[in-house]
Parts: structure tokens; C-alpha cells; sequence
């Protein structure tokens, strides 16, 4: 019987446990040493260099890991998780079984691929929890709320475009390797007695929430809007018809459907709302405080009509 709250897999009786989970690309082979790992990092970063499937090994996760990933992303029944070198499955059987998700499992191992759907069934998700042989670089995430995985640096980057074209709030959860400087929203740090890797026996856990793509030039009737934004972080200046200066400028983050400034430093408070392609100023203070209320549409190519 397994205890309380075990995240160990269901096995037929008489059945072998399930590894802990592999997190892999393709190629590779378990018990990779710390130095391997890094060779294989080096060597998939190279310049110029194409990143190969084979560039990524195994490598363990361990059940407190794949616990804090799913919490640390909110993860509940209403999620699509979609697990990006699932090995033997964990990931997604504890999303479905634990968290009542549905969920994808993409690997590029024929015989993990099998042992996931033998373990999804043994534990009684096997219409919520499935596998596919697939290259990741092929698997369509649109319908993905969830990302997670636990790849080298290199694959995390190429991946990155793919992963900001998501719908805005998607969350994405990676295992020790970040995102470069699309800087995480969250981080969780634990500590991993079991870990397969490194001396402090210690994991990272980062989470991003896609934001709004909201750069570029708004218009209202006598007002343009300018935002300038990088990943999660935005720059946005109100300029007042035939104004040469803006009457403010605001620094802030973005969500999947705001933007928040809080405006300690200058005294002006802006928060927006993306809906339906608009923008509106649903709260404004200082010198954003007459404008209220306002909705900017996207310039057209002509730049704002009136303003």
C-alpha cells in the first residue's frame, strides 16, 4: 500500500517500481555523472552548432521536485499540462492523478513512451494522462496552460520563442535551468537529498507567466500611447496631443491581461486592461489621473490619427 500523499506510481502486482523520472530530449543513457552532463551542456552550446536531440541525458527528478513544479504553477483541473521530455511519465501522471489535470507527455524514447501509458493506466488516469513519441521542437503547445521541463540551457533557449507565442497567461515551469533574461516571476528553492546531480544536493524551480504582447504605439482620441516592453517588464509614456513631451511616463509589469505601475517613485499609478484588442486605463493617479477611463486601440500605419 502506497502511504498518504506518495507520489511513488501505481504497478501491477508483482510489478517493479518505476524509475524516478528521467527528463530527456533523446539519446543518452541513465547514470550520466555530473561531468558528462556537463560536457554534453558544453558541447550543445557551441557556436554555431545545431542542437542535436542526442544532446540531452537523463536526468533524475525526484518526487519532491515534481510536487513543488506542479504547486509552484497553481496546477488544477481546468490545466492542460504539457511536459516537454517526459521519460517514464511522472510529471504528468501526478498532474492528472494528484492535481485532476489533463496532461501531454512528448518523449522521444519508444520504450519510455510505453512505460508511461503502462504506468498512466495503472494509475487509473491513462484518458487524462498521454504520451507521444514526438521531437519537442514538433509538438504544437497552443492548447498547453502548462509547460513544464527540465532541459540543458541551450534547448531551454531555442525553445523560448515558442514558448512566449503562447497564449498570454500560460505558465511555464523549468527544473534548475532558467530562461536567460526573460527573468522567472518565481523561484522556488529546495532542498533534494536524492538528487542524482551536484554537491549541495539542492533544485531550483522557476516559473514564468506569459505576458500580453502589448509593444508598440496606442491611440485615443487626443492621447497616444507608447509602450516599449521586454518579456514581462514594460515602458509606457502618455503624450497629449500636440505635446513634444510625454505628461508621464510609467514603468511596470505585464500580465496576461494587465499592466501594472505601481509608481512609487513618481507618485502616478497606472493600471491597464487588455480586452478585445484594447487597452483602458482602468486606474490612473497623479499626473495619469484626468485620463481614467480612457481605451487605446493599435495604431494603424499611419500612426495615431488624432493625436
Amino acid at each position: 500500500m502506497m502511504p498518504p500523499g506518495s507520489l511513488a506510481l501505481a504497478t501491477p502486482r508483482g510489478g517493479r517500481p518505476p524509475a524516478a523520472r528521467q527528463s530527456r530530449f533523446r539519446g543518452g543513457k541513465l547514470g550520466f555523472s555530473f561531468v558528462r552532463l556537463t560536457m554534453a551542456f558544453l558541447v550543445a552550446a557551441a557556436p554555431g552548432r545545431p542542437q542535436a536531440q542526442e544532446d540531452v541525458p537523463f536526468i533524475t527528478t525526484p518526487d519532491v521536485v515534481t510536487l513543488a513544479m506542479l504547486e509552484l504553477a497553481g496546477v488544477g483541473p481546468q490545466d492542460n499540462v504539457v511536459d516537454l521530455g517526459s521519460g517514464d511519465g511522472r510529471i504528468v501522471i501526478t498532474a492528472a492523478r494528484r492535481f485532476g489535470a489533463h496532461g501531454l507527455g512528448v518523449e522521444i524514447v519508444p520504450e519510455l513512451v510505453a512505460a508511461s501509458r503502462q504506468h498512466a493506466r495503472a494509475a487509473g488516469v491513462a484518458e487524462r494522462a498521454v504520451f507521444v513519441e514526438q521531437d519537442l521542437f514538433a509538438t504544437d503547445l497552443r492548447q498547453a496552460t502548462v509547460v513544464t521541463m527540465y532541459l540543458l540551457p541551450a534547448v531551454n533557449l531555442q525553445l523560448r520563442p515558442r514558448l512566449l507565442a503562447l497564449k498570454p497567461g500560460t505558465r511555464i515551469v523549468s527544473h534548475d535551468w532558467d530562461l536567460g533574461d526573460w527573468r522567472p516571476d518565481r523561484s522556488l528553492s529546495l532542498d533534494v537529498p536524492d538528487k542524482a546531480i551536484g554537491k549541495d544536493k539542492r533544485s531550483t524551480v522557476h516559473l514564468w507567466v506569459v505576458p500580453a504582447p502589448v509593444q508598440g504605439l496606442w491611440c485615443s482620441e487626443g492621447l497616444r500611447l507608447e509602450i516599449a516592453q521586454r518579456f514581462q517588464r514594460f515602458s509606457a509614456s502618455f503624450t497629449a496631443a500636440g505635446a513634444t513631451v510625454p505628461q508621464a511616463v510609467v514603468d511596470g509589469q505585464v500580465g496576461a491581461a494587465e499592466l501594472n505601475a505601481p509608481g512609487e517613485a513618481t507618485g502616478t499609478r497606472a493600471r491597464l486592461r487588455l480586452e478585445d484588442a484594447a487597452l483602458t486605463l482602468a486606474e490612473a493617479t497623479g499626473a495619469l489621473a484626468a485620463w481614467q477611463g480612457r481605451s487605446f486601440s493599435r495604431a494603424g500605419a499611419s500612426g495615431c490619427a488624432r493625436a
